[in-house]
């Protein structure tokens, strides 16, 4: 029988990671598909691994060719494919699941031509995030949209989060051209072709990065590459002269990516590459509207300036400044025009570009405030943090102003200045509890507004914050949660009348959580969604009105609240089957309090530590979100970290130790450019007492002015190293300064880095 869906999977020199892309198709829940191989020519054992699964699965089979590069494969799957839906896969990239049961069940309801969803990137060293240009495409659910109604969706260069109905392919012939970079002409094309989409907020694919992450070194700045690169721009730009819509949008990613890099290659370029790489810069920029490269900030404005003017000695310097992360050099006072600050960028009395192209607009000398510390002292909320105006030289005399702004009212806080080895200017600030209990009932977030003044210039702004997972607190019967927002402010959200968890323990084979939920709520349950199928357990509750409410609840409260005992079967949570991440292979349970229409997550106000609970070869643990919401996280049974101590250069990471996890190594790490393959720093690992520790002198790990980047990992004998999980508990007071480093946190992930 003809298959619904056919995969498209062209391969190359991927003996490391097919199999587990073959495994992840092999293990969607959507069971009526095809694979079609292509072997594009490999020299590996990456064959070898794609015959094994044909001849474990008849679903998969295999088409070989002669190296003709990722385009003519596809194209190459293409004619081999049968069934009613197309999608590609990169054989180096995982799926979810359900992705495909997904993507397949939207189509037979809306009759698009497309269905797109969101994406996510990963490896070890970072672990899982939301890759940048799918964020916005597919923030929220839009079935039955287009690339008209929804222009973002003119963003997705990709090929491969998609399904596609064949007859629509075939209908507009849509074929990959013989280049790198061959998906976004592709892409964008579709778009435009398809009457509707279905745009879906689900992540449906897992792109994988490099270790090591993006490098000067890597292979996109050959000059080859960076050709392909123009070539498959040129063509979106010919696209989009039947949308003017997305015009300027498209226009703006080109011109901050694409002759972004072309820019950044003058870097690493020799001698004989520079002329052409002129041209080939010059190609594409031509093709911008105006406009476009006028609105960029200084430093790219004069990158472009330089590739204008054919100045190849200026990119190559401006290049190198970009590569060493010096583009915030101090600026100074025009020599004649004291009102304007002069960019000290390279070429500003030595190149053909005219001085007024380094003048920094008022808008590029702001004013930055980072908290990077937060704790609930006695009655204060205390915040310590740097200030600076970007481009002003360092000012020991720098007056900073800091607010608590909620609405449009304003209420100036105590500001000290405090003498650090920082450059910039080290600030504490404390917002007593009475001000937070006297704001308006009404108020639900408040935010800090910064004030700088340095000489005869004085800047406004928000204050940021650098803390991942900041600690809230009860001010009154209200609590006061700091929070990153989207547009990077810090701000103390006001929750009130929410579900509570107060504790959480191990009970035989139960979580047993307790908590607090509005009184109002006539028949709570708890539910725990996930794609394999929520699990959804009563509360055991006892009302607010029995008893002695002020011995159970010492708070006086403008919601009735009640306590309530749940207890969660190990066994319903446990599932080795449907792990919703295929990198990770574990499922984010996000608990909610419900009743009926009436929802809310349960805010963690009694624990400072996670708990874990190890099952056989699983461990259930309960974490908390950046927000300070339960999660509960199911996956596999791995080196866990739950302490962190300093002592000078000293730091020290340990966990406990559980039975079937190997031990062995226990190591920082650090990836070579353009690689997946790392050296692992000096340290010490000590199991002994039911607990692991591994301790590091910082001042052996760095060398040179070489910028690290070492990663904690656990290297458990002949098996696959991987990053040490981390109890999200203990992140509360990350970054954290040791030595020359900087100890942070990404995706939860334990990173030193040269701060």
């Amino acid at each position: 029988m003809t298959p619904r869906l056919s995969i498209v999977v062209p391969f190359y020199n991927v003996e490391r990671y097919i199999a587990d892309c073959l495994d992840s198709l092999a293990r969607q829940t959507f069971g009526d598909f095809e694979v079609v191989l292509v072997d594009d020519g490999s020299k590996d054992d990456s064959v070898d691994a794609a015959l094994d699964f044909c001849a474990r699965d008849k679903r998969f089979r295999l088409i070989t060719q002669e190296n003709q590069g990722l385009g003519p494969a596809r194209n190459t799957g293409v004619t081999h494919a049968q069934g009613d839906y197309l999608t590609f896969v990169d054989s180096d990239d995982l799926v979810p699941r359900h992705a495909y049961e997904i993507m397949v069940r939207s189509l037979d309801e809306t009759a698009s031509q497309i269905a797109a969803g969101n994406a996510r990137r990963f490896n070890n060293t970072s672990g899982v995030r939301q890759s940048y240009v799918h964020r916005k495409p597919f923030a929220t659910d839009k079935p039955v949209t287009d690339v008209y109604e929804h222009p973002a969706l003119a963003l997705d260069r990709m090929v491969w989060n998609k399904v596609y109905r064949r007859t629509f392919w075939d209908q507009f012939t849509y074929e990959f051209p013989a280049i790198r970079y061959e998906d976004y002409p592709i892409t964008l094309r579709a778009y435009l072709d398809a009457i509707t989409v279905d745009a879906l907020a689900a992540p449906v694919y897992y792109w994988r990065e490099r270790e090591s992450g993006e490098s000067i070194t890597q292979l996109k700045f050959q000059y080859g590459n960076l050709a392909d690169r123009v070539t498959s721009a040129e063509m979106v730009l010919d696209l989009l002269k039947r949308a003017p819509e997305v015009r300027d949008r498209v226009q703006k990613h080109l011109a901050e990516i694409d002759l972004a890099t072309i820019v950044q290659a003058f870097a690493t370029a020799d001698d004989d590459e520079l002329d052409p790489l002129v041209a080939l810069g010059r190609r594409l920029s031509s093709r911008f509207d105006p406009h476009i490269v006028a609105e960029v900030p200084t430093f790219q404005r004069l990158e472009y300036e330089a590739l204008e003017a054919g100045d190849a000695k200026l990119l190559r310097r401006l290049a190198r400044t970009r590569a060493e992360g010096a583009m915030e050099v101090p600026a100074r006072r025009h020599p004649s025009l004291p009102w304007i600050y002069e960019s000290q960028y390279p070429g500003l009395r030595d190149s053909k570009l005219p001085a007024a192209i380094y003048r920094l607009p008022r808008e590029e000398i702001d004013a930055r405030a980072t908290v990077r510390e937060l704790s609930w002292d006695g009655d204060d909320l205390v915040l310590r943090g740097t200030a600076e105006i970007m481009h002003l030289p360092a000012d020991p005399a720098m007056a900073v102003r800091i607010s608590l702004v909620c609405g449009r009212r304003s209420q100036r806080l105590a500001v000290t200045i405090v003498e650090t080895d920082d450059p910039r200017t080290t600030f504490e600030t404390r917002i007593p509890r009475a001000m937070l209990t006297g704001l308006p009932g009404w108020a639900k977030s408040v935010w800090l507004s910064v004030e700088l003044r340095s000489g005869w210039v004085r800047r406004r702004g928000h204050v940021a914050p650098a803390l991942e997972y900041p600690s809230g607190g009860w001010v009154g019967d209200r609590w006061f949660q700091p929070v990153r927002t989207p547009n990077g402010r810090l701000t103390l959200q006001v929750r009130e009348g929410t579900a509570e968890l107060t504790g959480a323990e191990v009970e035989g084979d139960h979580l047993v959580l307790k908590g607090r939920v509005p009184s109002r709520m006539a028949a709570p349950e708890l539910k725990l969604a996930r794609s394999a199928g929520d699990i959804r357990v009563p509360l055991q509750r006892t009302r607010a009105g029995g008893g002695s409410p002020a011995a159970r609840i010492p708070r006086q409260r403008t919601v009735a609240m009640d306590e309530f005992e749940a207890k969660v079967a190990f066994a319903d949570l446990i599932d080795t089957v449907n792990p919703d991440d295929p990198f990770l292979d574990r499922t984010i349970m996000v608990p909610r309090v419900q009743d009926g229409e009436d929802k809310m997550l349960l805010l963690v106000t009694g624990l400072q530590h996670g708990v874990l609970a190890p099952r056989g070869d699983r461990v259930i643990s309960l974490t908390r979100s950046p927000g300070q919401y339960l999660n509960l996280v199911e996956g596999p049974l791995r080196v866990t970290a739950d302490r962190i101590e300093t002592d000078g250069d000293r730091l020290t990471i340990s966990g406990p130790v559980w039975p079937g996890v190997s031990y062995d190594a226990v190591t920082w790490r650090r990836f070579l450019p353009n690689s997946d393959d790392g050296i692992d720093g000096p340290g010490r690992l000590t199991v002994e007492g039911g607990r692991w520790s591994a301790e590091a002198d910082v001042t052996e790990m760095i060398g040179g002015d070489e910028e690290y980047n070492w990663t904690l990992f656990a290297v458990p004998g002949n098996h696959t190293p991987y990053a040490v999980q981390t109890d999200s508990f203990m992140l509360t007071g990350l970054p954290l300064p040791v030595g020359a480093f900087l100890l942070r946190s990404r995706s939860g992930i334990l990173h030193l880095e040269t701060d």
